[in-house]
């Protein structure tokens, strides 16, 4: 008799004990396995002795803070992890994803949108190399400065091909409207950062009349823009 294969186990380390059970209830009743910690330092021990699929990791622990645990793991496991954090900082949000983190959700938020995130982020890494490459439905062509989407080559300006580009060379990378714009003219025009979110726009509104189901570009608060489409081949 074959057995049915276990849902994804999702760790959550949260100090709140309200907070935790009440994200340990929405993922419980999306169908995931949860264990919930309460204390940083209970973290590494129990990640290698039985370890998660997914980890939802707040930043402010007792015992361990959320920024150390995210780098020892990352010095033995590729274990996705969501940071969950109060703290608002631009310096944190990006220190967050520089140390491993692959993706952060900022209190206070809504429990379908962190469940949303759990899903997006376990179907993501639950891709083979083989599926990943057969996914690749947006191609960029440096050489010919082309970009298609599911074989249609989208009608890009420079300028947006340049956006398309560099977002899509990262995903999941935040970047500035400064960081954009350095990547954006090979001149030295003056331009402000709103050149950046009209850019954006007409971007995004080629690719969604594409692919209307598809998320490509999300909007960082605070912070500026990022590839949200894991299925992306630049040649």
């Amino acid at each position: 008799m074959n057995q049915e294969p276990l849902s994804p186990l999702v760790l959550v380390v949260e100090d709140e004990p309200k907070l935790g059970q009440l994200l340990v209830d929405y993922l419980q009743a999306a169908n995931y396995r949860t264990h919930h910690l309460l204390r940083g330092d209970e973290v590494l021990e129990w990640v290698k002795q039985t370890p998660p699929d997914l980890m939802l990791l707040d930043l402010m622990l007792p015992g361990v803070d959320g920024l150390t645990l995210c780098r020892e793991i990352r010095r033995f496991s590729e274990l996705p992890v969501i940071m969950v954090t109060a703290r608002t900082e631009e310096i944190d949000r990006l220190l967050g994803l520089e140390i491993g983190a692959d993706d952060y959700i900022c209190k206070p938020f809504s429990p379908r949108e962190v469940v949303a995130r759990v899903k997006t982020i376990l179907k993501r890494c639950k891709r083979t190399p083989e599926e990943a490459q057969k996914a690749s439905l947006l191609v960029v062509d440096e050489k010919r400065f082309q970009a298609s989407w599911d074989n249609t080559t989208l009608d890009l300006t420079p300028a947006e091909f340049r956006l398309l580009k560099t977002l899509a060379h990262e995903p999941g990378k935040v970047f500035s409207r400064e960081m954009l714009l350095n990547h954006l003219y090979d001149d030295y025009r003056v331009v402000t950062d709103r050149t950046i979110d009209s850019h954006i726009k007409n971007l995004r509104r080629k690719l969604e009349a594409l692919d209307a189901d598809q998320p490509f570009i999300r909007a960082v608060y605070g912070m500026g823009y990022r590839w949200e489409a894991d299925v992306c081949r630049l040649i």
